[in-house]
């Protein structure tokens, strides 16, 4: 009987391994392709998806220190906000000002002209604080899970 199982476990042993070697194997240079994250985020088989980008620099009209001022901040950065939710907008950020380079959007859209009728929303564009540039981009679809991971890192929002 002992012997009948030593050879039943050497038998099915090597049937049990196999499948485990093989899924190791070919983990060690696969990718976690989730197909459902790929649709969700609106993913081409390469993982990217098409933008716009959007380039906010000085505008003709700066807005003195004071309320006005703090109003159209607020007001751009609520605009910002719907935007992200509506999953328009994947990315946006401040620059240095160098140049007068202020910021970027990055939107989930399909051309320049669904992007330039975002922008006419916020205030800093209305007041003429800022004037917008466009531009086509292709990047990585997981730009569009910037907002999510953000809102679990941020203690604080404008």
């Amino acid at each position: 009987m002992l012997k009948l199982a030593f050879f039943a476990t050497c038998a099915v042993l090597p049937l049990l391994l196999a499948p485990a070697r093989a899924q190791t194997t070919a983990d060690a240079g696969a990718k976690p392709y989730d197909p459902d994250l790929a649709r969700n985020v609106g993913a081409d088989d390469y993982g990217m998806k098409s933008y716009v980008l959007v380039i906010l620099k000085t505008g003709p009209t700066a807005v003195p220190a004071g309320p006005e001022r703090d109003e159209m901040f607020k007001g751009h950065f609520a605009n910002m906000k719907r935007l992200a939710g509506e999953k328009k907008l994947a990315l946006a950020g401040p620059f240095d000002g160098v140049d007068g380079w202020r910021g970027l959007f990055i939107f989930a859209v399909a051309d320049i002209d669904e992007a330039k009728k975002l922008v006419a929303t916020d205030p800093v564009i209305i007041k003429g604080e800022m004037i917008a540039e466009y531009h086509k981009y292709y990047g990585s679809a997981a730009l569009m899970l910037v907002t999510e991971g953000h809102d679990k890192v941020a203690k604080k929002s404008f």
